[in-house]
């Protein structure tokens, strides 16, 4: 018995342990059912809380909806009662428009029906007169309409001629006066010498017994100074006073320094002759090109090959007409970038091109081309702007200028060799263009008389007046004034007047 109790005592404690715990978990369950069911519970009565919210929300809104259709209904029923009335009023205007359009359509019916009434009544009355006035004139409708065309035209000539010297005249009179005005302010500032230059070709001696010595022992000194130079020195019975003579300005020079190098110092022989020609020639070609780079300083102007710079120094030993070549480039230079800027155009440019276009002359060449074209050609090389090479070419006129640059130059070259000083001529040939100035004119059909005056500045021409009408004397002018362009060269411009005058002589007895 004793160990059957040890037995079933854990038995009973096993048991009543899983009894409680059965009877705890029961009570859990029953409890955790019970807080589901509260949690249930408020879920479902917050859901209703909600969706009442919510309905609610929702009446509002389609309340506020509705309000704002129905605002907005009012403001277009509104519109468009206004829009209504504006149509309204409009087609009663439009309404009154139309009646008045059709009464003013039926006056004018009514107006052209007189007007077409009175054009033919006028046309009646026009031809019965038109029938009297021939009746009375002897013309029909056609000639007396050929006869006022006629006058018609003659007088539209004469008015239209008239207007065109008129127009011409003040044309040329505020053409002259700005050109004047250019000119004028361009010479004031022209800073060059206004002399010209004569070529020296005699040296003078201290006496006459030098030129025994210049002659040498069977003519070997002279022969020798001759031979090294490349001038003729002639020695005639000119009292000291030996004569050179040769094309090249640069070798003359170099004959007369060196002739005036031999009788200072005295030692005239052919090996001391041709130590001095040897010295002075290195000496001129040294001035040669300081010459030129002077010049090119002087102006401002830069990158010249040095062939162009020698060039341009042995226009210094060249004249032309008395006036020094290298004197007169750089004045046409100054004058023409004056002009250019007194015109608002490119200066450097000009003054370039005018200081180059003579750079021809001081060239060593044996081409037959002339100096224009040659300078031309010198410019091409170098690579000098095609307006430099333009201006180059056509300041004799050689040919048509392509750029204003052309033409400035040409101005500026004509204005340095016609002004007063700067050039001489022999008096056979001033005589000659001035009988050829007459001549010209004489040659023309009408003219009595020419006249060359002002040192042929200037043509004065008196004309027929049976011969010549006023309206003609225009057409004369110009027609002489082209044939002297053509056919002769001058410096400047020639003036070309024509008198025409009718003259009634009587003598009273």
């Amino acid at each position: 018995m004793h160990w059957m109790f040890w037995i079933i005592l854990p038995l009973a404690g096993l048991t009543l342990g899983w009894t409680i715990r059965w009877l705890y978990a029961r009570y859990q369950l029953t409890a955790s059912e019970q807080q589901a069911e509260r949690v249930k519970q408020d879920a479902i009565k917050e859901a209703e809380a909600k969706k009442k919210e919510i309905l609610l929300e929702a009446k509002e809104q389609v309340i506020r909806e509705r309000n704002q259709q129905e605002r907005e209904t009012r403001e277009r029923r509104a519109e468009l009662q206004r829009y209504e009335r504006r149509v309204l009023q409009k087609e009663e205007t439009i309404d009154k428009k139309i009646s008045q359009i059709e009464k003013t359509e039926q006056t004018l019916a009514d107006k052209e029906r007189a007007l077409q009434a009175r054009d033919n009544a006028l046309g009646r009355e026009e031809e019965r007169y038109r029938a009297e006035l021939e009746r009375i004139s002897g013309l029909t409708a056609e000639e007396a309409k050929t006869l006022i065309i006629k006058d018609l035209e003659n007088e539209a000539k004469h008015d239209a001629q008239a207007l065109i010297n008129k127009i011409e005249q003040e044309a040329n009179l505020a053409g002259e006066k700005k050109a004047r005005d250019i000119l004028v302010t361009t010479i004031q500032r022209l800073a060059t010498e206004v002399t010209g230059d004569v070529t020296v070709s005699s040296v003078s001696l201290p006496n006459d017994e030098m030129k025994g010595r210049i002659i040498g022992r069977e003519g070997r000194n002279i022969r020798a100074l001759e031979t090294l130079t490349g001038v003729d020195i002639i020695i005639d019975d000119t009292p000291e006073a030996v004569i050179i003579s040769c094309f090249d300005p640069v070798r003359r020079e170099i004959a007369k320094v060196a002739l005036e190098r031999l009788i200072t110092d005295g030692r005239i022989h052919p090996a001391r002759i041709e130590e001095i020609v040897t010295k002075v020639s290195k000496d001129i070609s040294q001035k040669i090109f300081e010459e030129g780079e002077k010049v090119l300083f002087d102006l401002g102007i830069h990158n010249i090959s040095q062939d162009a710079i020698r060039a341009l120094g042995r226009l210094y030993f060249r004249t032309s007409y008395g006036q020094n070549v290298l004197a007169h480039s750089k004045e046409v230079a100054i004058i023409a970038g004056s002009l250019a800027a007194e015109l608002g155009v490119n200066r450097e440019l000009a003054k370039r091109g005018a200081l180059l276009h003579d750079i021809g002359k001081g060239v060593e060449t044996d081409s037959d081309l002339n100096h224009a074209e040659i300078g031309m050609d010198m410019a091409r090389k170098m690579g000098e702007d095609p307006r430099i090479i333009n201006a180059i070419g056509s300041h004799h006129n050689d040919m048509e200028p392509s750029c204003i640059e052309s033409v400035l130059v040409q101005i500026a070259d004509a204005i340095s060799a016609a002004r007063p000083g700067a050039r001489r001529e022999t008096l056979d040939n001033y005589i000659k263009r001035l009988e050829n100035l007459e001549n010209i004119a004489e040659g023309f059909i009408g003219v009595d008389k020419a006249y060359a005056i002002q040192a042929g500045r200037e043509l004065r021409i008196i004309v027929n007046n049976e011969a010549v009408t006023d309206e003609q004397t225009k057409e004369l002018a110009k027609g002489i004034a082209k044939k002297i362009e053509n056919d002769l060269r001058y410096p400047g411009r020639i003036k070309v007047t024509i008198i025409r005058e009718t003259r009634i002589v009587e003598y009273a007895r």
